[in-house]
């Protein structure tokens, strides 16, 4: 039996959370729930749960403050917030879980099965640590938490050459040529990565243009890369993508 606590100041969110998971995870066991940042690392201290719901603004402050209280972290974690803001972008750099208030039931089994599955490779101080160096500084974060179905990878986005889209997967290409699968879409990358001079030249691809050798201008226009690999341009992206190389 997995142990659960949900920490969150809306007492009816708590009974949503705790309604979702007798209804779908009958493996895990809420032992407890709290409201601020004080009783919550009280209770993540006393229960030692393996899996925490925790909301970002609580009664006494908020959750990240509360995390900072509760090292190391052996337990996989979901936030939880009504914010969708700088948090939530630095959350999504280190492929924390998290759901947006009001909560959807789906989404909720969905980022219980993906926690879950980060409890099994044991990885959590390694997200959070990445979290808190994209979060507290405020400044761009350097790192990206790939997750595929076998490990969690913690990638210096400078490596990255770029992004393939199959279907519902992405394939990162490293600059070493290893090739990690994730199961999340390319549209999910294209804002994250923007600030880090990464462009979307086609539909299927995201690049960094930091690893552009050169523009071949036959055949619509490709990217030519460092590594030689050739990435198509798509006519409506051609001139914003000028525009930006211009930039470089």
């Amino acid at each position: 039996m997995i142990r659960a606590v949900i920490i969150d100041d809306n007492v009816e969110i708590r009974k949503q959370e705790r309604s979702y998971i007798d209804r779908y995870f009958p493996g895990i066991e809420v032992v407890g729930e709290a409201d601020g940042v004080k009783s919550g690392s009280a209770l993540i201290k006393t229960e030692r749960p393996q899996l925490v719901f925790l909301d970002i603004e609580l009664t006494d402050g908020t959750g990240f403050q509360l995390l900072q209280t509760v090292k190391p972290y052996d337990f996989a974690l979901i936030f939880v917030t009504g914010f969708n803001d700088f948090a939530i972008q630095a959350i999504k750099f280190s492929a924390l879980d998290y759901l947006l208030k009001p909560i959807n039931e789906f989404e909720f089994k969905q980022a219980v099965e993906q926690a879950l599955d980060s409890l099994e490779k044991q990885k959590t101080n390694q997200q959070i640590k990445n979290f808190f160096e994209h979060y507290e500084h405020q400044t761009q974060s350097k790192k990206i938490v790939l997750k595929t179905s076998q490990e969690i990878h913690l990638v210096d986005i400078a490596e990255i050459s770029h992004c393939k889209s199959d279907s519902s997967y992405t394939s990162f290409f490293l600059i070493s040529g290893q090739r990690i699968v994730v199961s999340v879409p390319l549209k999910s990358y294209e804002e994250l990565l923007a600030d880090f001079q990464f462009f979307r030249p086609h539909q299927s691809y995201i690049v960094n243009l930091n690893q552009v050798s050169k523009i071949d201008k036959s055949d619509g226009g490709f990217l030519i890369l460092k590594d030689g690999t050739e990435i198509p341009i798509s006519q409506r992206r051609k001139s914003s993508l000028l525009q930006i190389l211009d930039r470089l």
